[in-house]
């Protein structure tokens, strides 16, 4: 089992608080979350990522407890392994699309490959923006130079926050496929969380919160 959760629970007060259902995820598996806003949706996904520490329950990404990781552990445990999807795209305003990503390749330790780059971007149909900043972009453009990101480095884990939020009925259905394919390439999971009834018709496995 690649990712496995077990009686997660997270308050940010004692009148809000969150008990997770459990999460069994194998390697090559997409797994969509399902909730309306105030269900704890990213809240959870911040969790699968050591972003934020359960008060209780664990959470184990290929035989690794996570909670047992030093920060500084933690943090490369993530840049090897996590590939996340914010639901707020986080750029560095004054470099264009082009060195953002390699940026990402550059702190991961990856080999930093143009090629993939414009591949991935030509499939998301924004081709056209690598030398673009990234501010110049619509919110939608923005979401998918976001998902290039985090599929980039071939993770083990995908972890996307509302990726096709801002997005159309067409690129919906191509960024649902496009992240289905890529964690099918890397033989990665994949986790989804969203609000978004949609993508309930290219995921079979699911749970609502």
């Amino acid at each position: 089992m690649l990712l496995q959760t077990n009686n997660l629970t997270f308050a940010y007060t004692p009148q809000v608080s969150f008990n997770f259902p459990d999460i069994n995820c194998e390697k090559g598996q997409p797994f969509l979350i399902l909730g309306e806003s105030g269900k704890g949706k990213t809240t959870l996904l911040h969790l699968l990522a050591g972003l934020l520490k359960a008060q209780a329950g664990r959470i184990q990404i290929a035989n690794t407890d996570i909670a047992k990781l030093s920060t500084s552990q933690l943090d490369k445990f993530r840049g090897k392994n996590i590939g996340i999807i914010y639901q707020k795209s986080h750029f560095v305003q004054s470099l264009n699309v082009k060195n953002n990503l390699l940026l990402a390749q550059y702190l991961a330790g990856v080999k930093q490959e143009v090629s993939r780059i414009k591949s991935l971007l030509n499939r998301l149909n924004i081709g056209d923006k690598l030398h673009r900043k990234t501010f110049e972009l619509s919110q939608g453009e923005q979401q998918r130079v976001a998902i290039a990101r985090a599929l980039l480095n071939q993770p083990q884990i995908i972890l996307a926050d509302e990726p096709t939020a801002s997005l159309d009925d067409k690129n919906c259905h191509q960024v649902a496929l496009l992240l289905q394919e890529q964690a099918q390439e890397a033989n990665a999971s994949l986790v989804i969380v969203t609000h978004d009834a949609r993508l309930k018709q290219y995921f079979d496995q699911h749970i609502q919160l």
